[in-house]
């Protein structure tokens, strides 16, 4: 399949699918129309009918499923993995010890905060494993799962894009050595860390939660989703997937489990994580760095393997003490693999709705040809590129495909116009990159998110996104800053205090509000 250049025509589906799910706070059948639209269009602009665009839609949704085999595998292996702890009491002890040394709903986010602050090796094994570990200290705390689920979110893109050695740096540094400014090749590594401090919406946001954590600060859907926590009125059906809540719990749960048995099975996943992904990279057969075997690696296939290997330890942990046994762990795989089927259908969609932009519809070259053409002064480059990167992003529901899409037009654009600013504007390409994909209802990360805290998933969107637009508003002035002083600390702290600034306003109008 060929793509087609059909225009304005090509933000059609995402926009369908976006406005869908936010009017009908139904996801699933909502992808599924903004999928249809474009193959739709697909099929008539290419000779086709009904039939073809029916073909082109299940031949596309097949491509991507099996393209991404091995992020359901980790997910099955991760359902699967959390189903066994929750039986063998691992969930039980580690909520009942947390319980005790965690004292207040500052200290449970807070803690929330920092575990995503340590997994930063992939957005995907954040987002689920802090949903597992902490759902059942938020939920002792009175923190509402839209709350959890935004901590989460907020914790793991952002993370990982200013992390060197994550899977998120490998990609970027991978699409950006080998292009040229005035004839001089980037270094890929180099100009990664030279965005860094540049990277406004991921630095803000990681200081935005740690503002929410340590404060009552809460205004938009959120302060109602917390006011209902504290309540005691939230959390009975707000879980991602009814089925989830219901399997667990009405299964047995174990009265010799361990903190332990949460701990070691979760350690063990994250140092196969690390261990895979050098595998996966090629580190081990010799020749490179650290960082090269990352950037070498497919985060897919090192967490399936990873995933895989911390259920053997769950195996090996459980059944020989006799903790749980032999059948119930095996039915305790089922369960969990049954949970995360909701996660399996809406990643499936959500990959194909990015596919029919990328692959059918030149969504991406549309979107960014206004760009390279629009003879923008120079100075407004790197907000305007922020603001492009976030529409771009929240529409097809992907940061990566945002990067491999604008970084070349935006190193051309300032190669030939503003040279001295293309940090700066490679920089406002990835943070509006992370920033569209973390609002986005399609984006994986943010269905993840919303399914690792139990989270309703359009609660989760609704609520988060007056806080995102809070930082990204932030940014976008900090990036017409960045426009005219070139200067990365005036710029990075002129938006620190901006945010700031904005959180105490908003802080007194939502108390004002609700007095």
């Amino acid at each position: 399949m060929e793509a087609i250049d059909i225009g304005v025509l090509s933000i059609l589906p995402p926009i369908i699918a976006i406005a869908l799910a936010l009017m009908t706070k139904e996801v699933i059948s909502s992808l599924i129309v903004g999928i249809l639209s474009g193959t739709l269009i697909y099929a008539f602009n290419t000779g086709g009918g009904i039939v073809k665009a029916v073909d082109v839609t299940f031949t596309l949704m097949a491509e991507k499923l099996g393209a991404n085999a091995s992020i359901i595998l980790f997910l099955g292996f991760l359902g699967a993995l959390v189903a066994v702890i929750t039986m063998a009491g691992g969930s039980k002890a580690y909520g009942d010890w947390a319980g005790n040394k965690i004292k207040s709903k500052r200290g449970a986010q807070f803690g929330t905060a920092l575990l995503g602050g340590l997994i930063f090796i992939d957005d995907y094994f954040n987002c689920l494993t802090i949903g597992t570990v902490m759902r059942p200290v938020a939920d002792k705390h009175q923190i509402s799962r839209a709350k959890l689920a935004y901590i989460i979110d907020a914790t793991a893109a952002p993370i990982c894009i200013i992390a060197p050695i994550s899977s998120w740096a490998a990609s970027v540094i991978s699409q950006m050595s080998g292009l040229e400014v005035n004839g001089v090749p980037l270094n890929g590594m180099e100009t990664f860390m030279a965005t860094i401090p540049y990277n406004l919406y991921a630095i803000l946001t990681l200081i935005m939660v740690i503002v929410l954590c340590v404060t009552n600060i809460e205004f938009g859907p959120m302060a109602k989703f917390e006011k209902a926590a504290r309540e005691g009125k939230e959390h009975k059906g707000m879980a991602a997937s009814e089925g989830e809540e219901d399997e667990l719990s009405r299964v047995k749960i174990s009265s010799k489990g361990k903190v332990y048995d949460l701990i070691i099975p979760i350690l063990a996943l994250i140092i196969f994580a690390v261990f895979s992904m050098l595998y996966v990279g090629g580190y081990f057969e010799g020749g490179m760095t650290i960082a090269e075997g990352f950037g070498n690696t497919d985060a897919g296939s090192a967490l399936a393997l990873a995933g895989f290997g911390a259920l053997i330890v769950a195996f090996l942990l459980f059944v020989p003490r006799k903790v749980i046994t032999f059948k119930e762990f095996m039915d305790g795989i089922g369960i969990g693999v049954k949970s995360m089927v909701g996660a399996f259908i809406i990643l499936t969609l959500a990959w194909t709705i990015s596919g029919v932009c990328r692959e059918l519809l030149n969504t991406g070259e549309f979107v960014g040809g206004l760009v390279a053409a629009s003879n923008m002064p120079p100075a407004i480059i790197p907000a305007i590129v922020f603001l492009v990167a976030g529409g771009l992003a929240f529409a097809m529901g992907t940061s990566w495909g945002t990067f491999g899409i604008l970084i070349p037009i935006v190193t051309m654009i300032c190669a030939a116009v503003a040279p001295e600013l293309i940090t700066a504007t490679l920089a406002a390409t990835l943070a509006g990159a992370v920033f569209g994909d973390h609002c986005s209802p399609i984006s994986d990360t943010t269905i993840l998110s919303s399914t690792g805290a139990g989270c309703n998933h359009i609660d989760h969107v609704s609520s988060q996104i007056p806080y995102t637009l809070v930082v990204a508003g932030c940014c976008f002035i900090g990036y017409l800053i960045a426009g005219v002083t070139a200067n990365v600390w005036i710029t990075l702290g002129s938006s620190i205090v901006l945010l700031l600034g904005t959180l105490v306003v908003l802080n007194k109008i939502s108390k004002k509000h609700q007095g």
